[in-house]
């Protein structure tokens, strides 16, 4: 598994670690759950977009 480095706020960090010791896991396991929600969300927000335009575009077409 490759390793990445990444700078944030020592609060920001902190409320990391308090939520995964209260989650019983490990802070990497957190944060690439995290990454793997925001990237679902955001291929959701692209595929709505997607077809958004695809119903404008039928409508001028007719």
């Amino acid at each position: 598994m490759a390793r990445v480095l990444i700078s944030m706020p020592e609060e920001f960090l902190n409320m990391i670690d308090q939520i995964a010791d209260n989650e019983q896991r490990s802070r990497s396991e957190l944060i690439r759950e995290a990454l793997r929600t925001y990237i679902h969300k955001a291929r959701i927000r692209e595929n709505t977009l997607a077809n958004k335009n695809a119903s404008i575009l039928e409508a001028l077409l007719e």
